[in-house]
């Protein structure tokens, strides 16, 4: 059995990897995304350069959700390899420990940094990412669109519109359902047919109507008109343009159960809702098995040399299994599979793979 302060000198030697990597990584995207912002914005005058940087410090920490796997796995291959190169694998595994027990406390770390991102993290991600949507909210329709369209989710739905309906398209949503982004609407009379298309730069949802700016409306003649505003019927709400319309993404991981009782409660899908909910639940496990991935190959490199290879090929597993995520996302979110299995099963897959190539190697 690994004794405690051999436990907490892995534990805090994966942890130093694991965290400077994030925050490696952290500050990359963080430059990356305010120059492409700055240059995004440049020559305008209605926009200050510190409103750009805030709005890219503030939702930067949601973009960093998704590569937090690959920290963790990127962390605990550079751990391994820092362990194995001082010898230090070696000695513990003279002195009799297998591989699970110099593991354990990186799967420990990686279950309890699972938990924190989920609990903590996320809800902290969320509540700066809709700050910053409301900050912008007060700019003007175009410095908003441009800022906040790149991190959006174009969704469609239908909707009411006095005597007949309408098809929405949006590139995303904001401010709790309240505004939408470069919405398009294609207005049906009572007898069926295409009366009008309208396409806006922004809409504000207001009691019984939408109020667009920047509009152009296109119809049967064919001649676009312009319009500095316009308004539209509407019988939706901001809870159901948030639960039809919005990014589950823009929803913490606390107020998720609620947002899916309420897409349920207004006959709207909750397949994204429910989909983001269990995957926030099984984030624990997709980072344990991001570790079990540098485990196998911390043990080749130990063992047979060739450590370039062994790496190159526990980060290619990696990126396999966020593929592998990627598609099971995207079939769960469409309800093709139930959205449990969409988010679990690609986890506890790379946990029995991963220990398999554990348990063959320390046997064999």
């Amino acid at each position: 059995m690994i004794g405690r302060s051999l436990a907490s000198y892995f534990t805090m030697r994966f942890a130093g990897w694991i965290l400077g990597v994030f925050v490696g990584i952290f500050l990359l995207v963080f430059l990356i995304d305010a120059i492409e912002l700055l240059r995004s914005t440049g020559g305008r005058n209605d926009i200050s350069v510190p409103l750009v940087i805030a709005a890219s410090a503030l939702r930067v920490p949601a973009l960093m959700e998704q590569v937090l796997p690959f920290a963790v796995l990127l962390g605990s291959i550079a751990a391994f390899v820092t362990l194995s190169r001082g010898s230090e694998l070696m000695i513990v595994r003279a002195a009799g420990l297998s591989v699970w027990q110099f593991t354990l406390p990186a799967l420990a770390f990686a279950v309890a940094l699972g938990v924190a991102a989920s609990t903590i993290y996320n809800p902290l991600a969320t509540l700066a990412r809709n700050l910053s949507s409301d900050i912008l909210v007060g700019s003007r329709a175009s410095v908003m669109t441009t800022l906040l369209s790149g991190s959006a989710t174009p969704s469609w739905t239908r909707q009411r519109t006095g005597d007949g309906n309408a098809v929405l398209h949006t590139e995303g949503v904001s401010d709790g359902g309240q505004t939408i982004l470069q919405p398009v609407f294609w207005v049906f009379g009572a007898d069926g047919m295409l009366s009008e298309r309208v396409e806006a730069r922004i809409g504000q949802l207001e009691p019984g109507q939408w109020s667009l700016s920047a509009v152009t409306v296109t119809r049967s003649s064919g001649v676009p008109e312009r319009h500095d505003s316009y308004s539209l019927p509407t019988e939706l709400t901001a809870a159901q343009v948030a639960g039809g319309l919005g990014s589950p993404d823009s929803i913490s991981f606390w107020q998720l159960p609620r947002a899916i009782t309420q897409a349920r409660a207004s006959s709207l899908p909750a397949n994204r809702f429910s989909l983001q909910y269990q995957s926030l639940l099984a984030r624990p496990l997709l980072l344990a098995s991001m570790v079990l991935i540098a485990a196998t190959v911390s043990l080749g490199f130990a063992r047979y040399g060739g450590g370039e290879k062994m790496i190159l090929g526990g980060v290619v597993a990696g990126f396999v299994l966020y593929v592998i995520i990627e598609v099971a996302r995207s079939l769960g979110s469409e309800g093709l599979v139930s959205p449990v299995l969409a988010a679990w099963a690609p986890s506890v897959v790379a946990i029995l793979l991963g220990s398999t190539v554990l348990l063959f190697r320390e046997d064999g």
